[in-house]
């Protein structure tokens, strides 16, 4: 209130006001929710048993945990990278202490009522005819070994674009690994160049493969300092077909892809294979630029297949952005506590990270699934609770 009106409020009169507004922050807070259970008795006979409305299928029967705070502490861990010891101490200051030890086992719970929505969306990218796949490195703590020591194991992900992302806790990087992963997979395989992934395009038949691009010009890149006039002439002439590929995205050129790669690829590849050569022959080969033109020359083969394919992206970038919540994850966590563990972080960043591919809110999806699951019969079609079938009520 103005000081002159306070003053002598008879001589004023309010004609309208003017807003500002601040952003307040209001924190996490737990709160009991009541469910309410009708109870009745019959008035004429009371020997009968009281009747009892049904409780709702939860996902802890018996439990105090709700679908939304369980949603709430694997988002936090898997989304926002906070360790459970962290969230154990933030839980304070949301209204009650809940030990680690018990959001560890909510975490474990989840995943078994999500595991059967992770079985399908793998199946669907099997039944498919092309599939992005990649691995990553992670450390893993297993009491049957050396106590104090860590394992080296793998998330191995496969995905396809415009599809969901499907993550694999493995304890090797071993071929056959790769091979249990595909299963009965038959088509168009993208991959980098780990021997893995040509030795089962060569052990299977029906497999073909395509390489990624990005790999390529990410090793001239690593030659600019080196060599910045001949890489960037190789840089230049690989950008032509990234201009072409983001341009046919833009008209959404559909089946008609293949034969514009075949018409428009042709020249660019012809001087792009022309350049290389040449300069593999002066550089010397443990220079960046060397290295850079090797792997272009060993993969041209599976580089230049995209030519022959309307549905393929020519890099591996789509999986390779999947896997970076990981990456960012175990920076926090640093490893995984069990190799049971293992596979449970797999089947949660696969719906996670899905959901974030096709722009869906994580924590509303897993609240929403997570009610809904309990409810559930095996009967029931799985593909609308699948991070790209699910859609927010």
């Amino acid at each position: 209130m103005p000081e002159a009106v306070r003053q002598d409020p008879e001589l004023y009169e309010r004609i309208g006001e003017e807003r500002t507004f601040e952003l307040e922050i209001i924190p996490p807070k737990l709160v009991k929710r009541a469910i309410v259970r009708p109870k009745f008795r019959h008035r004429l006979d009371r020997s009968r048993a009281p009747l009892l409305a049904a409780a709702p299928a939860r996902v802890v029967p018996g439990g105090y945990a709700s679908a939304g705070l369980i949603s709430w502490v694997v988002i936090s861990k898997y989304v926002d990278h906070l360790p459970l010891y962290r969230q154990e101490r933030m839980s304070e200051r949301w209204g009650a202490l809940i030990s680690r030890r018990t959001m560890c086992d909510w975490v474990e719970v989840a995943t078994l009522w999500l595991e059967p929505i992770y079985r399908h969306m793998h199946r669907g990218l099997i039944e498919g005819n092309y599939i992005q796949a990649d691995e990553t490195p992670i450390r893993c703590n297993d009491p049957d070994h050396d106590r104090g020591k860590t394992l080296q194991c793998y998330l191995w992900v496969i995905s396809r674009p415009k599809s969901d992302v499907v993550f694999s806790f493995r304890e090797s990087r071993a071929h056959d690994e790769l091979t249990s992963l595909l299963g009965s997979f038959r088509g168009v395989l993208q991959s980098d160049q780990y021997g893995a992934y040509a030795s089962h395009e060569r052990k299977t038949e029906g497999i073909v493969r395509v390489g990624c691009w990005a790999h390529a010009r990410r090793r001239f890149h690593e030659a600019l300092e080196e060599r910045p006039k001949a890489a960037n002439l190789v840089l230049r002439l690989i950008g032509m077909l990234y201009r072409l590929e983001a341009q046919w995205d833009e008209t959404n050129v559909g089946e008609a892809r293949a034969a514009l790669r075949r018409v428009h690829f042709a020249r660019p590849l012809r001087w792009l294979r022309r350049v290389v050569v040449g300069l593999a022959r002066q550089a010397l080969p443990q220079s960046q630029l060397g290295k850079a033109c090797s792997y272009l020359l060993n993969h041209w083969d599976v580089l230049v297949a995209h030519q022959n394919h309307a549905f393929t992206r020519i890099d591996n970038n789509l999986v390779e952005n999947a896997i970076r919540p990981s990456a960012i994850g175990k920076k926090n966590w640093l490893f995984i506590g069990h190799p049971a563990a293992g596979q449970r972080s797999a089947i949660i960043y696969s719906l996670v990270v899905s959901c974030q591919r096709h722009g869906k809110d994580p924590l509303a999806y897993l609240r929403d699934v997570l009610a809904r699951l309990p409810s559930m019969t095996n009967q029931d079609d799985l593909t609308p609770l699948t991070p790209a079938g699910w859609q927010p009520s």
